[in-house]
């Protein structure tokens, strides 16, 4: 049941006095702007509505062929927004710079209803065709907009709420328009938002496919925020001249355009050369390290990787970045043999950090020997402790390791969005899905290795669809009965004790017995024999060759506790450096190791396989602490890409959505958002 459309008369009567007499609405001075153009330029009559422009069918192919890599960037991108969006009555729309519609994603029922009004792909939304919209009116004010029902030229689209924003290609050009049209109203800033966020994941994209020779380079001033959609990205040549860069690029460098960028080389942005960013990201696992800005005292971290079109980057960022272990413990291999005690674990594969506690060494090979026959292996350990990083390493040193490794973090996921990423969807399941359709995280995995990370928390219908899976070895895609076989090798990680959740009917006895076919213990960080040696690696990815540690600062690390284990270290080495600022470091230079000794050196170590086990601060990780609802995590990341946009002056958001700083500090603190204590 479509929303009551306007009355003409008075519509049509509101927008010629408001034109005529220059008047401005307050905070609505754009669609003033945009009816004086229908009127005066366009030609067009509120009162007159127009017959929805439809392109023919060789046009509109034409239109896509040349926007190919923009739809293709954009396909997986709008399908996540329109889940997260959870409206029937909505559709996620891209069109090209003039403003006809390329691509849409929205339910058959919904597309069906709005297909009379234009809005399907083919139909033309420039301001010249269809009056003040969103797409339109975005691409005449090269801006983001939202256009309420009644700002709507044509009385016949205002029954829709619209929000776009550009999309920009390398060069700074726009290259589409993103948009979200729907009936029921949504909040509009929120949407905005969002669309923000999901324009500047296309746009990375876009970097990424045309720049595949290209060194990528990722950066931010805060390290927690590198591998996530805040990042600064280059694409750096092998001559080390920028070749491309993302908008926050441009913004945390104090530049206005690619203009301004794209004859500069590396070494004229940051003290420090293509080749030496290569070798110390390899050396960090890829996580951030130190660097700082050409000629300032700004400080940057960042990572570099070879080029996507290069055979050895073949480790996503992503799952680097969510790689618990941090710089000691990314790339083990076997025992050496015949030695009185184990040697350092050093694998032939894929990463780089060695293990050099006896245990962990003992557990490799022991799940090398297991996974060969194709037994899986469920690890135990405290939050941050490695998982990921100990997988890997047993992936690599196994006889799938040719095939990929495919990490999932079953609690970062939102429940909705868990089941289309485990097992993918068929084409046409919903109006907008890829034309092939999606392949789930298991097909990515045949012939590799699966690691389902935080398996605990995965929803109990999944449990028994992955059951099935693992018995049956093949996946059925969502939306079809089409089944596909699968052999990969099986690894879980969890922190939570499985056989109690099991007990409270939280877990299926089944399929835990399925996953447990070793189960093995990784040490936390205060239990590790290798703890001086860690301590000293994670200093040197964080600080560099001048990073180096007073006796007394080694010994309060060395007896530390450490509830957040590797990350938490990494955290406390990162803040330790940057107060130093190249000295040698000091317990003056630990504070929260000597300010909350007691605190937290009483609280009773976390064992692994319960529900207790600590995890990083907010302040650690750019994750929440505990796990929220879509609706929170959606909210959640609108409040950081404000936050970030207002350089985190919580006065400066505060005003930007109308509300007190007491307001918006409790929602902060309720979202686990860390900033400032209030004046």
């Amino acid at each position: 049941m479509g929303l009551p459309v306007q009355d003409p008369d008075r519509h049509a009567e509101r927008i010629m006095v408001m034109v005529q007499n220059g008047v401005h609405e307050q905070g609505n001075e754009a669609i003033t702007r945009s009816w004086s153009r229908c009127l005066n330029e366009y030609r067009l009559h509120p009162d007159r509505p127009r017959k929805p422009a439809i392109i023919e069918r060789a046009a509109l192919e034409n239109r896509c062929e040349r926007k190919a890599d923009v739809i293709d960037c954009a396909r997986y991108e709008m399908t996540t927004l329109y889940q997260q969006l959870a409206d029937a009555e909505s559709a996620v729309v891209l069109t090209d710079t003039d403003g006809v519609i390329i691509h849409m994603v929205s339910s058959p029922a919904f597309a069906a209803e709005v297909a009379p009004l234009g809005l399907r792909t083919g139909g033309m939304w420039s301001e010249a065709e269809a009056g003040t919209n969103g797409m339109g009116t975005c691409i005449a004010a090269a801006a983001p907009v939202a256009i309420r029902r009644e700002d709507h030229f044509f009385t016949q689209f205002s029954q829709l709420t619209c929000s776009a924003v550009p999309v920009y290609d390398p060069s700074g050009e726009i290259a589409a328009v993103l948009d979200v049209s729907s009936r029921s109203g949504q909040m509009q800033q929120h949407l905005l938002v969002l669309l923000g966020m999901t324009a500047r994941m296309i746009e990375n994209r876009l970097i990424d496919q045309r720049f595949r020779n290209a060194h990528p380079l990722h950066f931010h001033s805060r390290p927690e925020f590198v591998y996530t959609l805040h990042e600064g990205k280059l694409a750096v040549g092998d001559d080390g001249y920028i070749v491309a860069a993302n908008r926050s690029a441009l913004f945390q460098l104090g530049l206005q355009s690619m203009d301004e960028i794209r004859s500069r080389r590396l070494e004229d942005l940051f003290q420090t050369s293509l080749e030496d960013m290569l070798q110390r990201s390899m050396s960090s696992s890829f996580h951030p390290v130190v660097t700082y800005r050409a000629n300032a005292a700004l400080r940057f971290f960042a990572v570099a990787r070879r080029p996507a079109s290069s055979a050895t980057a073949s480790v996503h960022p992503m799952s680097v970045a969510a790689m618990a272990g941090g710089a000691g413990a990314g790339h083990v291999a076997l025992v050496s043999k015949g030695l009185g005690r184990p040697a350092p674990a050093r694998p032939a594969a894929h990463s780089n950090a060695t293990f050099k506690d006896a245990r962990l060494i003992a557990h490799l090979e022991t799940a090398r020997r297991v996974i060969a026959r194709q037994t899986p292996v469920l690890l135990w350990g405290e939050t941050g402790s490695g998982k990921e990083v100990f997988a890997r390493a047993t992936h690599d040193a196994s006889p799938h390791a040719d095939g990929a490794f495919v990490a999932v973090n079953c609690a970062s996921l939102p429940e909705t969005l868990i089941e289309s990423e485990l097992f993918g969807y068929r084409a046409g399941a919903f109006t907008g899905a890829q034309r092939t359709g999606r392949r789930g995280k298991i097909l990515q995995a045949d012939g590799g290795t699966l690691f389902l990370d935080e398996i605990a928390d995965m929803p109990l219908d999944l449990q028994a669809r992955l059951l099935r899976v693992l018995d049956e070895r093949q996946v059925t895609p969502l939306g079809t009965e089409d089944t596909h076989p699968v052999d990969f090798q099986l690894i879980s990680g969890s922190h939570q004790n499985l056989p109690a959740l099991v007990r409270e009917g939280r877990f299926r006895e089944d399929l835990y017995y399925r996953l447990a076919g070793i189960e093995l213990e990784l040490p936390s960080l205060r239990e590790r024999t290798d703890k001086r040696e860690l301590i000293h690696d994670v200093l040197k990815t964080e600080a560099g060759a001048a990073g180096s540690l007073s006796a007394d600062a080694e010994r309060l690390l060395l007896d530390y506790p450490w509830p957040g284990n590797i990350r938490q270290l990494r955290h406390v080495l990162r803040s330790a450096a940057a107060l130093a600022d190249g000295a040698v470091i000091t317990r003056e230079h630990l504070p929260a190791l000597i300010l909350h000794p007691a605190r937290l050196q009483q609280t009773p170590a976390p064992v692994a396989g319960t529900a207790d086990a600590v995890g990083a601060t907010p302040e650690e990780d750019s994750a929440p602490p505990v796990k929220l609802n879509p609706i929170q995590a959606n909210e959640r990341q609108v409040l950081l890409q404000m936050l970030e946009q207002h350089r985190w002056n919580v006065s400066n958001v505060a005003k930007a959505l109308d509300v007190s700083r007491n307001t918006l500090y409790r929602k902060l603190h309720r979202l686990h958002i860390e900033v400032s204590h209030p004046e």
